[in-house]
């Protein structure tokens, strides 16, 4: 923590020193991408993208599930996502998922999460993802992650605000995944039907 406070307190510095940035930051923002991601602490989406303060917003849940909406049940997520698409205009909405995804992984390999109890219900709030049962057996999720990707997009795209944007064709939806090792992105393709490089 000590590093983290450090840091902290050089940013401020920095932050003086780029006053007219920053001084554009506090009267408003208007990213151009909503950027839904898992909230492990190895994916960090400015890091991936090269974007700068203001350029993204983000929405960060455990595995990057995007929950059902449900008009009755609010939550956090379904209001980020209106935010993001509604006010802020948002053009492109990512769902971007990781490799050696410990939500992923603990529904493929159908983990017991009883000491969790939080945790276990929030990813069975999701259908697990398919995967073979050779990859299952080595420990390989990202065929796993890719398909719970597509799933996350299919739920996103019943969500109101995103519903609008699509049919106005004034949203575009893209569906990534991260090589942590390696820093490679694959971004799904249609066409193809297959997760291919950027």
């Amino acid at each position: 923590m000590h590093t983290l406070t450090q840091n902290a307190r050089a940013f401020r510095d920095e932050a003086a020193a780029r006053a007219e940035e920053f001084g554009r930051l506090a009267a408003g923002q208007s990213p151009q991408v909503l950027f839904i991601t898992c909230s492990d602490s190895r994916v960090i989406p400015s890091l991936i993208t090269g974007a700068r303060p203001g350029e993204l917003f983000e929405l960060r849940t455990a595995g990057n599930i995007v929950p059902v909406h449900r008009p009755d049940v609010p939550t956090s997520e379904a209001a980020t996502i209106e935010y993001a698409v509604d006010v802020l205009g948002v053009s492109d909405v990512v769902v971007c998922g990781h490799s050696h995804c410990g939500a992923v992984g603990a529904m493929v390999r159908g983990d017991d999460l009883t000491g969790v109890p939080a945790v276990r219900d929030w990813l069975a709030s999701t259908p697990s993802p398919e995967v073979p049962d050779a990859a299952r057996n080595e420990g390989d999720v990202a065929e796993a992650v890719q398909n719970h990707v597509l799933r996350q997009l299919r739920v996103l795209r019943d969500h109101p605000a995103v519903a609008r944007g699509l049919q106005e064709e004034r949203l575009t939806l893209h569906g990534w995944f991260y090589e942590i090792a390696t820093g490679s992105v694959l971004a799904h393709r249609p066409h193809a039907d297959a997760f291919l490089p950027l």
